[in-house]
């Protein structure tokens, strides 16, 4: 059958005693987890989990967590993460769009829930499970079947639920497989991308599937990841520039032993030539990729045979997977113009989470709109420009500017608001909040006021406060590059605010 599931069944055939999992010194086998997946399962159905019941999930990375997101789709429900940074508020809206059977969370994460009429359980409850005699699973899973929904920042003030079925994520795990053979055989990979993200839930997905051994970090330590990458020989490393940087700004950097490394990649950024050079004097090559949730992940990676030639350009597609360039009425348009990008190919979402008129505007005659400009040279080759989607990608996460935007409108005294990116040195981006009220404006009140209602990577980190209000485009809209030229620096004056 063509199901996630089943290729784990394969590896703990295959691959019983390699390790599957390891976080912080706890290991697990393909053997035992494909064991302990299906004891979850059983339990889940026991609960009252019936077949597209959505599972939601909050807590940082746990195997227990990994175990519940694979168990949800032997079950045949939908796993539907939670990011555990958000605050009440942020979760409040999501959960109800959801409407689950249960939410599994890890203790500092209960009270958030409290409110809630869904029977709320701690993840570390399905550790009982790890162990235990072989369980059968009274559930044929159904390739087409959704068993994901990823929630996304993008241009809208509220996150969009991306839907994958089995089928789309085994499609472009495939192709991947097909166009890379540094993973073929297994290896080790590296994630450190929270499980509520499309990085982290797309690479276990990913990973597991082809054989791999992952390796779970909690958060981002440049010692602690080039550790890791030298004593057990990942094969496989990718992440945004501002890891890479980090990682060779070390002392040891220069010294470590990293031969075993077949493939670095990054993506969220563009890779600069100081930080390609750094990596290629260890013999390593790295490559910009592009992609986005709703394309199931990087569409396109580039060539390693031209990625010292054009270290920031993002390749030519996937073996399966074609991009075009189009102006604003869809025409395709001739090499070297920009316009937006548009993806067609078979790991693309099967559409958003109870927002038929979003999928509509996103998907159109089988392309992806990804509201995103860029270019495509004489070569093929893609080269991001800019987003026209108004979101700020700090590292490695996706905010959207509306939904900072609605927070802070709600501060008394506040007329107009606009949030746009301000360059950061450990994130790349942070957001920067340009406020008009009429009067005095509590710049510390105002960022209170936005913690109690958004998690703490949102938080605006610069408050400009306007003496008169915001410029405006022809349509009345708040002109953003108007901001963006006038506040290009203002991080350079403005106080940092948190």
């Amino acid at each position: 059958m063509l199901t996630l599931n089943s290729a784990i069944g394969w590896w703990a055939r295959n691959r019983r005693d390699v390790v599957a999992l390891s976080l912080a010194g706890d290991t697990i086998t393909y053997g035992e987890w494909a064991g302990w997946i299906d004891r979850v399962a059983a339990r889940l159905i026991a609960i009252g989990v019936q077949p597209g019941d959505r599972v939601n999930a909050c807590g940082s990375n746990s195997l227990a967590y990994c175990t519940l997101a694979l168990a949800a789709m032997r079950a045949g429900a939908i796993i539907a993460p939670l990011n555990s940074r958000f605050t009440a508020h942020e979760l409040r809206e999501i959960v109800e769009d959801h409407a689950p059977r249960v939410i599994f969370a890890d203790p500092d994460q209960l009270e958030k829930f409290a409110s809630s009429d869904v029977p709320v359980e701690p993840l570390a409850s399905l550790n009982a499970l790890r162990c235990g005699e072989p369980v059968a699973v009274a559930h044929d899973p159904q390739p087409d079947a959704c068993v994901v929904i990823i929630s996304t920042s993008g241009s809208t003030a509220k996150p969009k639920g991306v839907m994958f079925s089995h089928r789309s994520m085994l499609s472009y795990i495939t192709a991947n497989a097909m166009e890379d053979s540094a993973l073929r055989d297994g290896g080790g990979v590296i994630v450190v991308a929270p499980l509520a993200t499309s990085a982290g839930m797309v690479q276990l997905i990913h990973y597991s599937v082809m054989g791999c051994t992952l390796f779970f970090e909690p958060h981002f330590d440049a010692q602690r990841f080039l550790d890791i990458l030298v004593e057990q020989r990942i094969a496989s490393f990718a992440g945004a520039p501002a890891f890479f940087e980090r990682i060779a700004a070390l002392p040891g950097f220069r010294d470590a032993d990293l031969s075993h490394l077949k493939t670095v990649m990054v993506g969220g950024a563009r890779v600069t030539r100081d930080l390609f050079d750094a990596w290629a004097a260890k013999g390593l090559t790295i490559r910009q990729s592009y992609g986005q949730t709703e394309a199931g992940g990087n569409s396109t990676v580039m060539p390693g045979f031209l990625a010292g030639e054009f270290p920031e350009k993002c390749g030519w597609g996937g073996i399966f997977t074609e991009h075009k360039v189009v102006d604003s009425e869809g025409r395709e348009l001739p090499p070297g113009s920009e316009g937006q990008i548009l993806i067609r190919g078979p790991g693309m979402m099967i559409g958003y989470w109870n927002n038929p008129e979003a999928t509509a505007q996103t998907i159109r005659d089988g392309w992806l709109h990804t509201g995103d400009l860029g270019v495509i040279d004489e070569q093929g080759l893609i080269t991001f420009v800019d987003r026209i989607k108004d979101i700020i990608i700090s590292g490695g996460l996706n905010i959207s500017a509306a939904e900072i935007e609605r927070a802070v409108l709600e501060f008394p005294g506040v007329e107009e608001a606009a949030v746009i990116a301000a360059p950061d040195p450990r994130f790349q981006e942070t957001p920067m909040a340009i406020v008009y009220g009429g009067g005095p404006i509590d710049v510390g009140e105002l960022v209170k006021h936005c913690n109690a209602r958004l998690a703490d990577y949102k938080v605006p980190r610069y408050v400009a406060v306007r003496s008169e209000p915001l410029p405006r485009l022809a349509t009345q809209k708040i002109s953003k590059p108007a901001l963006r030229a006038e506040y290009r620096e203002a991080h350079l004056s403005l106080p940092r605010v948190r």
